[in-house]
């Protein structure tokens, strides 16, 4: 008999991929000014990627939004940022290895720290007790890793359910998934856990929880929303892939599952 997380593991992709195959193609090169807008914009799959940001636009409004509202208004903002920092400290292994692979043994080294830190003293990574004592918090992925090593960033792509993306970040993602040390520490004691299902849901309410207001604003001021986030989501990957260093672009919001914003700031006050 099929396990349950792994039948609903197949049908989700199954109804991803279907999904893909069905929706329409690529823009139509039929004239210069096509041409010119795809070379600026890197965005052959527009059709299709409006599409699907629309799609995800929907199943925000009806399914994460409500849940994000929920979380923001039932749970006290010291609660809400405990599971922020638990999330976070989760992360920390994966960052480091990715430091490593970068080049960046200074920025291991620290990511090792906070997180030695902030699961003991911090019980369990609740407390960030790690920044007040000088080691502050950095995320690295596979997909800045990948970039690093030379890998493209085009063309924009949008994923349903997981939003704004491109080849080398998807490829990125699925690595994050397999490799992450939590999620391999997991799946070694139940093949079919659904931990990392969890742990990314989690991690996705409490991003929009703590961005409902600034996604709200972001399409209130939007003239087309679809190219605002995709210009925000590069911004924000450009800035994350060079840690920052000097010629990055101002800080952009992240960009979140939903095709909206989101961030690291604090929860608003209750």
């Amino acid at each position: 008999m099929t396990h349950p997380v792994r039948a609903t593991r197949q049908l989700v992709l199954a109804a991803l991929l279907s999904l893909m195959m069905a929706l329409p193609g690529c823009v139509v090169l039929d004239s210069p000014e096509k041409i010119a807008q795809v070379e600026e914009t890197q965005d052959p799959f527009e059709p299709t990627n409006r599409y699907i940001f629309e799609l995800n636009r929907f199943l925000d409004e009806i399914v994460m939004k409500p849940v994000a509202t929920w979380y923001y208004i039932a749970l006290p903002n010291p609660v809400q940022d405990g599971i922020h920092n638990a999330l976070a400290n989760l992360r920390q292994p994966w960052t480091a290895i990715n430091d490593v692979f970068q080049g960046n043994p200074d920025r291991a080294y620290v990511a090792v720290v906070r997180f030695a830190i902030n699961s003991s003293i911090g019980i369990a990574g609740l407390f960030d007790m790690a920044t007040s004592l000088g080691f502050p918090e950095h995320e690295e992925d596979a997909g800045q890793t990948f970039a690093i090593m030379g890998l493209p960033g085009d063309p924009y792509l949008m994923l349903p359910i997981l939003g704004p993306s491109n080849p080398r970040d998807a490829a990125g993602l699925a690595v994050d998934y397999l490799l992450d040390p939590f999620n391999l520490i997991a799946r070694s004691r139940d093949s079919d856990t659904a931990f990392p299902f969890i742990r990314g849901m989690v991690t996705g309410v409490d991003n929009r929880a703590r961005n409902l207001d600034t996604v709200e604003a972001l399409q209130k001021s939007s003239v087309d929303f679809y190219a605002t986030v995709r210009s925000a989501y590069r911004q924000r990957r450009n800035a994350e892939i060079r840690n920052g260093a000097p010629g990055a672009n101002a800080p952009a919001p992240r960009v979140s599952q939903e095709g909206g914003a989101s961030g690291k700031q604090a929860a608003p006050a209750q």
